[in-house]
């Protein structure tokens, strides 16, 4: 694909990691990307390079803007995550499918939604799994403090049908990364798990003093 006003030759399928390079040119963007105050702080000042170029990266490989991967990447200890609504807008702009619909049934926790769409190369309709008030309850996501689960629930179950839509159809667009509300609930599991069996093994040692579950975290690896 070629761009006769500024005469720069984009080769289809070539990211950042493919090429020498396009290694290069990337770096060259993401200098200019860390100097702007319009980034998020994750992206801003040149020790953040590094986030920068893994953000181009990820843009050219999904073929989403590079603002609207920094705008939508989150860091949940160390790991990559996406907004839903993010996520929602890559499935729909991504050439593969209609525009996401929700089909919502059911009231109180029998209520479920599962997103779904046609598949333009076959005229096919394509339903995600169904999720369901219960089975949020069930999972503990509901049950968390500070959940939205407990807020805004119907938002919340079309944000995760979505979510497993485009994990079961689509993960290429996802490039295998986790919701932000996904991540902050794994996070959290992680964090009380490891609490519980910490405070565990030092109640057999009362000189020692209980640990708080604010205080938690041993393992980061909760992917």
């Amino acid at each position: 694909m070629q761009n006769n006003d500024h005469q720069i030759i984009v080769h289809e399928n070539s990211t950042a990691f493919s090429s020498v390079n396009g290694f290069e040119v990337a770096q060259r963007m993401a200098k200019a990307l860390v100097t702007s105050d319009l980034v998020p702080e994750q992206f801003r000042g040149q020790e953040k390079l590094g986030n920068a170029l893994i953000a181009l990266e990820l843009a050219q490989r999904i073929g989403a803007s590079p603002m609207a991967v920094m705008q939508n990447i989150h860091i949940i200890h160390g790991r990559p995550s996406w907004s839903a609504s993010f996520i929602i807008a890559a499935l729909n702009s991504c050439g593969r499918f209609s525009p996401l619909r929700f089909k919502t049934a059911g009231s109180g926790d029998d209520k479920t939604c599962i997103a779904w769409a046609f598949d333009l190369s076959t005229k096919d309709v394509l339903e995600g799994p169904e999720v369901s008030i219960a089975m949020a309850k069930a999972e503990g996501w509901a049950t968390k403090a500070g959940s939205k689960w407990k807020t805004m629930p119907d938002l919340m179950l079309r944000y995760r049908a979505a979510a497993f839509f485009g994990r079961l159809y689509a993960p290429d667009v996802l490039s295998g990364m986790a919701t932000t509300e996904e991540a902050e609930t794994w996070v959290r599991d992680r964090n009380q798990g490891s609490a519980a069996d910490l405070n565990a093994r030092l109640q057999a040692s009362p000189q020692v003093p209980q640990l708080p579950e604010a205080a938690a975290e041993t393992q980061e690896d909760w992917a």
